[in-house]
């Protein structure tokens, strides 16, 4: 293997985590990204998956875009959402990834699409439904209105990113999770001063 082809295989890594990932904070915002990117020639996906590149997906992922962002700012739909998303998101992270795994062999491609893809969603997801439930708590529900908007921003960044600079995408994500790892090691001990 080639250098190009060394770097072609760890972009479409990076590409397919970070989509995934992506996937945590909105369902639907990284195949929509990864489809108007197929639909622009700026991505070739897996033939498999080639079909979320044509108008039709394009159109239907939007609808669901709209519906899922909308649908994050009433107080007990998003609470719901929270408790089924998880599959969602998981579901959605495989295929995301699976689909930008395009230099990969199709086991090794759905291998890597279950553990990485899905483990990055689920991670980002279970991280922002938890957030989600302690503003809730702590504003009342009138804070989700912050998240869901801030998780909103964040899907969109992530995804276009991931397809336009996947390696920065990857270091973003990184960044994120070691503040958000901070943030939740200043409020333990905040508890423990309060409480001790």
């Amino acid at each position: 293997m080639d250098a190009a082809s060394s770097f072609d295989l760890v972009s479409g890594l990076a590409l397919g985590i970070a989509l995934a990932a992506a996937c945590g904070f909105r369902v639907f915002v990284p195949p929509l990204v990864l489809s108007l990117a197929a639909l622009s020639g700026h991505l070739t996906l897996t033939p498999g998956l080639a079909f979320l590149g044509t108008w039709p997906a394009a159109v239907a992922l939007g609808a669901a875009t709209v519906f899922e962002i909308a649908a994050y700012y009433v107080p007990w739909l998003d609470h719901l959402l929270d408790h089924i998303g998880a599959p969602m998101a998981v579901l959605a992270g495989i295929v995301v990834s699976a689909s930008a795994f395009v230099d990969l062999p199709p086991l090794m491609r759905g291998t890597l699409a279950i553990v990485a893809g899905g483990s990055a969603a689920a991670a980002i997801h279970v991280s922002t439904a938890g957030l989600r439930a302690v503003v809730g708590l702590a504003t009342g529900g009138l804070g989700n209105f912050v998240v869901a908007t801030a998780e909103a921003v964040l899907a969109v960044l992530t995804a276009v990113l991931a397809v336009l600079l996947p390696f920065l995408a990857i270091f973003f994500l990184l960044l994120l999770a070691a503040v958000a790892v901070r943030v939740w090691r200043r409020r333990g001990s905040q508890q423990i001063t309060v409480t001790g």
